[in-house]
């Protein structure tokens, strides 16, 4: 029954030869994927004989052996980095994935970041503890830059300051590995965890359109693998996971800020510049200062207290990461910069334009000239701050439909699609004390009727 897939299982193996070492099939992932995608009644000890012989052939390395642990519920985790590479917009890239183990339950929480910086790790403390819902007595970690500025003799170290305000603020202690090879075994747990997790949730090599998009991923994966049952145990992950979490310090009330900040002032293009990258914030802050809070994924613009902008952070240097949204002001007075300008640019890259609004761009152009169709496309990409990107898309196709080339239509398009509010909504919106007087019955003139037929005619 197995001879079938052979050549499907020689394919996936000759394919390995090109792909990260750490991101190959291992027996059991070919004989999920046999199972899952293609219905397959074979057994795992077959396929296991079957790919041992094929990648001893081909030169691959076959066993890896592990000494089983035992540790007590919520008192030791152990963290560590891996690289997977992944396809992001199209594009093949390398992420870094931060991974927390659980000692006891086997539970693992995975993160993914474009690097590898202190910043990163940080943050990855906070949505790990989130996760586990506690903090472990001990978290070990081999001697990582971004915990540690000195190795000293033996195992003392001399933390950096950010790494332990984190530890003081959730009060764990750390435990750092001998350095070297020696070292990766003392937390074999979590350096065998990396690769199996890799293994099972990034083969073959996903196709996300975002980080944000693989780190829902693999979020999903932390939470399927709860299901899991380690060889050799009568209890799920999960199962495991329950009980370690009744053992676990309580977390504290507030998360820890990992975030650093800075004061940039805005400039002539409406940028700031944080770390050597530029990003957009409304024109009408051009020359004034501004708070910038950084962290590993984002960054976050305010003025005056209030967030006046968001965006994914920019990796590497002297990039620049600008929203159309932040310019409209500007561009409804200078329509004619909008076609050749970097916000609309990048808007088109990342997926924000929509392609019917081109092709409402071309009509416009036709029957209005350039300047004035240009004119008009910001007023359209205006509405969406009144009524939601997608429903001013919905409108631009119904604009279309209808042959209705003119940005008027596709404001009034998109104003009706409001519901007005019954008088059920406006009742709810009254006041407490006033709701009483609205639920009084309406009033009739039977008593007057009454009146009369007693006599009481004038």
């Amino acid at each position: 029954m197995l001879g079938v897939y052979h050549g499907l299982i020689d394919e996936w193996l000759e394919a390995d030869m090109e792909a990260p070492r750490k991101q190959r099939h291992t027996a059991r992932r070919v004989w999920r994927r046999l199972v899952d995608e293609y219905g397959a009644s074979v057994s795992e000890r077959q396929v296991a004989r079957y790919v041992r012989a094929r990648r001893r052939e081909l030169g691959l390395p076959v066993d890896e052996v592990f000494v089983p642990m035992a540790h007590e519920p919520g008192a030791e985790a152990e963290v560590d980095w891996g690289e997977a590479e992944v396809l992001i917009a199209g594009q093949r890239r390398t992420v870094h994935l931060f991974l927390m183990r659980g000692c006891y339950s086997g539970a693992a929480f995975v993160m993914a970041f474009e690097r590898e910086t202190q910043q990163a790790f940080l943050e990855a403390h906070v949505e790990a503890f989130r996760f586990f819902a506690g903090v472990f007595a001990q978290v070990r970690y081999d001697n990582l830059a971004a915990a540690v500025k000195q190795v000293l003799k033996g195992r003392r170290r001399v933390e950096t300051d950010r790494f332990v305000a984190l530890r003081s603020h959730y009060l764990y202690e750390s435990v750092f590995t001998r350095p070297g090879k020696e070292g990766a075994h003392e937390k074999g747990g979590v350096e065998g965890e990396v690769g199996r997790f890799r293994r099972n949730w990034l083969v073959p090599i996903p196709h996300v359109g975002s980080l944000k998009e693989l780190n829902d991923l693999l979020e999903d994966a932390c939470f399927a693998e709860l299901k899991r049952r380690i060889a050799g145990r009568a209890e799920t992950v999960g199962e495991a996971l329950r009980a370690e979490r009744r053992a676990l310090r309580e977390l504290p009330f507030d998360e820890h800020d990992t975030a650093e900040y800075a004061s940039p002032r805005v400039d002539a293009k409406a940028l700031v510049t944080v770390r050597q990258n530029r990003y957009s914030v409304p024109v009408s802050l051009a020359g004034l200062r501004v708070q910038a809070r950084i962290g590993a994924r984002e960054i976050v613009i305010s003025h005056g207290g209030r967030p006046v902008a968001r965006h994914p952070r920019v990796t590497g240097r002297f990039q620049t990461a600008a929203r159309l949204d932040h310019y409209l002001e500007l561009l409804r007075l200078k329509p004619g910069a909008l076609k050749g300008s970097l916000p609309l640019r990048q808007e088109r890259e990342q997926g924000r334009w929509p392609a019917c609004f081109d092709e409402l761009w071309a009509k416009l152009e036709q029957r209005y000239g350039a300047s004035e169709a240009a004119r008009q496309m910001v007023d359209v990409v205006l509405l969406a701050r009144e009524h939601g990107p997608e429903r001013v898309e919905l409108a631009v196709r119904g604009a279309l439909a209808a042959g209705a080339h003119d940005g008027r239509a596709v404001a009034l398009l998109a104003r009706r699609g409001e519901q007005q509010p019954t008088r059920q909504q406006h009742l709810f919106e009254l006041p407490e004390r006033l709701r009483p007087l609205s639920e009084r019955p309406l009033p009739t003139l039977a008593d007057y009727d009454a009146l009369l037929s007693q006599g009481g005619a004038r």
